[in-house]
């Protein structure tokens, strides 16, 4: 019979190895900090101890975020042949992460809540709930972002003051607006773990939102030199950097980005990042007025087709139709407007038209479908500095048409952060004077 060790946050693990324990804390909180390779530190885990079912199940977890689908199936089937003799809280453990490894999101978020009411310390399973790119972000359900920030304000009690739930909470606040406690939130999850790439990323977010660009620029160019290549935030927080290099007019030093952090071929975060992240920053450039070469476009065409063949994903969904109608693909960018797919399905289906159209040069259609996904485009997941790329395209559509009134009335309604439409005008140099002369 093993006896019960503990986890850093105090659960119960049914081993006896010691070792096996220390490489579960270890890859526990790389995979939690998003830092480089912890499928590695939880491959150390079971090497420790074969037996160990959680061990197994953190593997599972680790490949799956990583995109290793066969792999994590092949780690969640030992773990399952393994959770025989465990306690309710380790098997139940084992059972949600089995539905969130099907693809079973609707059901894999309904366990995972009743098992936190239960055990809410049990950090594996919650990490799956909170983000953006979480369960209830790409739940596709109304009201998301509120549903996030009531998740992470339950569960406060319970972590006190730990170092990455506190980074999570500031990014629910952050996302619902609340700014300057989400400031004052992650302020202290950096002070408990400075190099917490989660909170470093939320850091970036919240300058985002406060329209501080020179303190988010500074901050990543001290932070990112010593953050592995291959930690999972790597390049979408070059990202970050990009778009404040791009509002700030240093054209030069975003391309630097784009190229040494950013793009498919030398980003190696993950792929959903990847696709995301570089055709947004191409896009937000043609409309700064920067030439983007069309090979580039057809670089990200060609990542989106090779890792998001199949919609199903909103988010991953709109900016490869974007990519596609860039590059020209059409019958690509027509499998996504004939057969969208997932909770977001009516979004994707509308902004994919648009990109369309955009694409065409067709402003008063493109303008339409965009109009017609704004009341409610949280709903595709992401965050709202990444979704602002869709207002801006709707605004560049308006001008086009010689509407600028009412895309500067589009601005004075966008979300009550400090001084957004002054940081939106001054991140779009071309919509800022075309506005300003209007």
């Amino acid at each position: 019979m093993k006896s019960a060790l503990c986890d850093r946050y105090g659960n119960a693990l049914t081993t006896s190895s010691t070792t096996a324990r220390d490489h579960y804390v270890q890859a526990l909180d790389l995979l939690l900090a998003a830092e480089a390779r912890p499928v590695e530190a939880f491959e150390n885990c079971v090497a420790a101890d074969p037996g160990f079912a959680l061990g197994h199940a953190g593997l599972a977890r680790a490949r799956h975020m990583t995109g290793d689908a066969g792999g994590a199936r092949k780690a969640l089937a030992r773990a399952q042949r393994l959770s025989d003799g465990l306690g309710p809280r380790e098997a139940a453990h084992v059972e949600a992460l089995s539905l969130l490894i099907a693809s079973k999101p609707a059901a894999a978020l309904q366990a995972i809540r009743a098992h936190l009411s239960q055990h809410p310390r049990d950090a594996l399973l919650a990490q799956a709930c909170t983000g953006v790119f979480g369960l209830i972000g790409f739940s596709g359900l109304p009201g998301r972002e509120a549903e996030q920030l009531a998740l992470t304000t339950t569960l406060l009690p319970h972590y006190g003051d730990d170092w990455w739930f506190l980074g999570q909470h500031a990014f629910a606040q952050c996302e619902t607006g609340q700014i300057d406690p989400a400031d004052a939130t992650v302020e202290r999850a950096l002070a408990l773990n400075p190099r917490n790439a989660n909170a470093a990323h939320i850091r970036a977010h919240v300058w985002y939102e406060a329209g501080d660009s020179a303190a988010g620029t500074a901050y990543l160019e001290d932070w990112l030199p010593g953050y592995d290549r291959a930690g999972m935030l790597h390049g979408h927080l070059s990202w970050h950097a990009a778009l404040w290099a791009l509002g700030d007019g240093d054209t030069a030093g975003m391309w630097r980005r784009i190229d040494a952090d950013i793009a498919p071929g030398v980003a190696q975060g993950l792929a959903l990042n990847v696709l995301t992240d570089m055709a947004s920053i191409l896009y937000r450039a043609e409309l700064a007025g920067e030439k983007v070469a069309p090979e580039r476009w057809t670089q990200v065409s060609d990542y989106a087709q090779r890792f998001f063949a199949e919609p199903g994903l909103g988010f991953a969904d709109v900016h490869a139709a974007l990519a596609h109608a860039m590059a020209g693909r059409t019958e690509a960018l027509e499998k996504i407007i004939k057969a969208p797919a997932g909770p977001a399905a009516d979004l994707v289906g509308a902004l994919a038209r648009g990109f369309r159209e955009i694409a065409a040069q067709h402003w008063e259609n493109a303008a339409q479908h965009f109009t017609s996904a704004m009341a409610d485009h949280a709903r595709l997941g992401g965050s709202r500095a990444q979704r602002d790329m869709l207002e801006f395209a709707l605004l560049s559509a308006l001008l086009k048409l010689g509407r600028a009134d009412e895309a500067q009335r589009i601005l004075a309604l966008r979300r009550p952060v400090h001084d957004l439409e002054t940081v939106a005008l001054r991140r779009n140099s071309r919509m800022s004077r075309q506005i300003t002369l209007a």
